[in-house]
């Protein structure tokens, strides 16, 4: 899997301004899963979610994971998915300075926010929630089966305030990792929808990576 200089994937993140405030998430070195994902499905449906304005300009800062003091943002704190037996802390992250890459928690069985997009809170915007899916040293991670999902598949968020949202799968995508939409799954702009990210596909002895990312689309589900 290419891993980008810090330098370099900010750099793509800035050309996409605030709506895309890092690029280094979809090129990290995260472990995949061994096999090939399902089929990609609900594209259509993810691409009609975004909005077509323009991104805003100016950059965002990208590192460190501490939310500010009294901030009113709404953290996720814990994804439960039932289909998959999972029941996971997430801890808001940013990108490892020494790296450029998205900071996922160093334990597989925890998964990470990308603390500088949208929070629970929101109103528009992709929620974004990164995480492995198995280690050499570690074994299976909190995503080791998210590639199972599929529309209509249930997820729970419990945010920091202690509330607890529910969303509904409605995509299930595979993109090789130099080819994903950025725009697309950063967006502060569009529909809210919660985006779940991890590696697959077939895995490249050579570079010690897997070629591919599996994202996942969920929006609220109707009260």
């Amino acid at each position: 899997m290419h891993r980008p200089t810090g330098e370099g994937a900010l750099r793509t993140g800035a050309r996409l301004a605030e709506a895309v405030p890092m690029a280094a998430l979809l090129l990290l070195a995260l472990p995949g899963c061994s096999g090939e994902p399902a089929p990609s499905v609900g594209g259509a449906t993810v691409s009609a979610l975004a909005s077509p304005a323009a991104p805003a300009s100016g950059g965002v800062p990208v590192q460190g994971g501490a939310l500010p003091s009294g901030a009113a943002v709404v953290a996720p704190a814990r994804l439960e998915i039932g289909k998959l037996k999972l029941a996971a802390r997430v801890d808001a992250v940013g990108i490892d300075a020494a790296t450029g890459d998205f900071a996922v928690p160093p334990s597989v069985d925890e998964v990470g926010w990308y603390r500088f997009g949208p929070g629970l809170e929101a109103t528009a915007g992709s929620i974004v929630i990164a995480g492995h899916v198995d280690s050499a040293e570690q074994g299976k991670g909190a995503f080791f089966r998210l590639r199972e999902l599929a529309p209509g598949d249930v997820l729970k968020v419990t945010g920091s305030d202690g509330s607890v949202r529910v969303f509904t799968v409605v995509a299930r995508e595979v993109f090789a990792k130099t080819a994903v939409p950025l725009e697309r799954y950063f967006a502060r702009d569009g529909v809210v929808r919660l985006t779940l990210i991890t590696c697959g596909g077939p895995f490249d002895a050579r570079t010690r990576h897997y070629r591919d990312n599996v994202v996942i689309t969920a929006q609220p589900a109707a009260r």
